[in-house]
């Protein structure tokens, strides 16, 4: 029972260090505060891919009551702690993205244009920013080919999760 409980201990005050690592690379001003704005890629950085709507679910949880536009570690830890314990928000394996691009690719050729992608990304689910349709397709495109070869684009992501 002793164990149990020192293995527990261990595994949370492994996560508490974590996420306080994750957090200190953007509290920029060293007072255990971060810009709001940064909270998702703190997140992902910990390896979970919450949508916009869960990430705006997990801010009003850790928000103060009147935002200011600064989220305190004090109220980011406990949350994150438990969304980590509980393996919330887990990135999509690698063949269900594969399966995902060759829907996408109603013609087979193993490729889309970047036009295709980004009409894809644009109007389908949570539309992508312009600002992150080129960023995805400057990972995504073969600089050669101009074209997405997504087989290899899906393990690069795949390989680049934490």
């Amino acid at each position: 029972m002793a164990e149990e409980r020192e293995i527990a201990e261990a595994m949370i005050s492994e996560i508490h260090k974590k996420i306080t690592d994750a957090f200190d690379v953007f509290d920029h001003e060293y007072n255990k505060t971060v810009d709001v704005r940064e909270i998702g890629t703190i997140i992902r950085s910990l390896g979970c891919c919450p949508s916009e709507g869960e990430l705006h679910d997990i801010l009003a949880e850790i928000e103060d009551e009147e935002p200011t536009g600064y989220i305190n570690f004090d109220r980011f830890l406990p949350t994150m702690t438990k969304v980590l314990m509980e393996r919330r928000y887990r990135p999509i394996p690698e063949d269900v993205l594969l399966q995902a691009f060759e829907v996408l690719d109603q013609e087979k050729k193993g490729y889309l244009t970047p036009e295709q992608l980004t009409k894809f990304m644009s109007e389908e689910g949570e539309p992508f920013t312009q600002e992150e349709m080129e960023e995805m397709l400057s990972a995504a495109v073969d600089p050669d080919k101009n074209v997405i070869l997504y087989k290899d684009y899906v393990t690069m992501m795949a390989v680049e999760a934490p």
